[in-house]
């Protein structure tokens, strides 16, 4: 199939699709992703006293069988181990992800090509894992299981903030209008409308 007239993130973005299939993976599972909490709800109950208690297991207890699906807002991978940003219709969580954590046995393919190399910011994916706190004090889910349950074609605007300035944000009202679907995606302010 011919990418000409795309640009080329969006060229690149079709190709990853074209791999991920000829790994066998289906970027667009018909089936229903059976989530059992939000990013808002995990914020709102986790508790971080109680999460440095001693002899806390945060694999124990209500937080340690998570199952969330979100669209990736951020990656930062780091070798064997990355963090990414996932934003669900609720919020937004810190996720943690470790290679021989979503891959136990020998084949290394979900993580160093599917996970590093194939997915984008704007792709939706279902993590299952458990709730905890980073060493900085940051709430995250440690990744078990990561499953892709849409592939982005599309290359979303990215909005950076710093010391309370936004930069990049989509302020144009003709884009925002007719293209409802990104101003949704990218301006928290207006979803919560």
């Amino acid at each position: 199939m011919a990418y000409e007239q795309f640009n080329e993130q969006e060229q690149n973005r079709r190709n990853a699709l074209t791999q991920l299939r000829k790994l066998g993976i289906d970027p667009y599972p018909a089936a229903l992703y059976p989530v059992n909490t939000s990013a808002k709800s995990i914020e709102e109950g986790f508790n971080k006293e109680e999460a440095e208690a001693e002899g806390f297991d945060p694999t124990q207890g209500p937080y340690s069988n998570l199952c969330i699906a979100g669209r990736i807002m951020s990656r930062r991978i780091m070798g064997a181990a990355s963090f990414c940003e996932l934003q669900d219709s609720t919020g937004r969580i810190q996720i943690y992800i470790k290679r021989d954590e979503i891959c136990p046995s020998e084949d290394k393919t979900m993580y160093n090509t599917v996970w590093k190399r194939l997915l984008d910011i704007g792709d939706i994916v279902g993590i299952k894992g458990f709730a905890f706190f980073t060493q900085t004090g940051q709430l995250s889910i440690h990744a078990k299981e990561l499953t892709l349950l849409s592939k982005s074609l599309r290359v979303l605007p990215i909005v950076k903030e710093a010391d309370g300035v936004v930069h990049d944000a989509v302020t144009d009202p003709e884009l925002r209008y007719r293209q409802r679907y990104v101003d949704l995606i990218i301006n928290p302010q207006v979803r919560e409308v």
